[in-house]
């Protein structure tokens, strides 16, 4: 869960760059809903646990349906503004700063010549934006699907040792009483009392006609 936490973190500032609205929401429940996951994994929490689990399918449905968008697949469009909420024209922060990608000497418009350079979008890049946001993506599939096994694991884990505490009495008020007596001796002592107070009876009896005898 840790590294799928630092991954999502690292996801968010380069989609924060990219202006990428919809993953910046989704990253931040996915960042909270990991927090959770930690606290129920440390604090013996099952329900928290089962809420990671959960998120963690519904994780990997996002990110499949991010590799559908960028790739084109469905007839999905990654030049829409789908993912910005059509509040910018941004489409990914790898697109203009993606590994290899150069910067080309260009007049800027009323400036001239004479300052800088300005980025060409796609200019020598060594990789696609688009296979960049997809390797991301893939990462963050991932990471879900081993997050998703072991959070069952660790319910499955944890049901065990609640269910063998209650059986071995945890929440009896009298645990001790039940574990160290057995059957046999229980049935012995109150045999052994039975027959004690079957002798007790004739001897009060005879005494007390002894008494009355004397009396008389």
């Amino acid at each position: 869960m840790q590294e799928d936490k630092v991954t999502a973190l690292e996801r968010q500032v380069f989609d924060f760059l990219g202006y990428q609205w919809a993953p910046i929401l989704a990253n931040f429940i996915h960042i909270i809903v990991v927090i959770l996951g930690l606290f129920g994994t440390i604090q013996y929490r099952p329900r928290y646990i089962v809420v990671y689990a959960v998120w963690a399918a519904v994780w990997v449905t996002w990110n499949v349906f991010i590799i559908c968008f960028y790739l084109e697949v469905g007839g999905l469009s990654k030049d829409r503004s789908l993912l910005t909420f059509n509040l910018s024209q941004h489409r990914s922060w790898w697109e203009e700063h993606g590994p290899g990608c150069l910067h080309e000497g260009a007049a800027t418009a009323g400036l001239g010549a004479v300052h800088g350079q300005s980025l060409v979008v796609g200019a020598g890049c060594a990789m696609a934006y688009s296979y960049m946001e997809t390797l991301h993506s893939g990462l963050q599939i991932l990471l879900a699907l081993l997050g998703f096994v072991y959070g069952c694991y660790v319910v499955s884990v944890l049901t065990e040792e609640e269910d063998s505490f209650d059986f071995i009495g945890g929440f009896d008020p009298f645990p001790l009483y039940h574990v160290n007596e057995k059957p046999s001796s229980l049935l012995s002592k109150q045999a052994y009392l039975k027959r004690k107070s079957q002798n007790l009876i004739p001897t009060i009896t005879g005494d007390f006609n002894t008494a009355s005898l004397k009396d008389i």
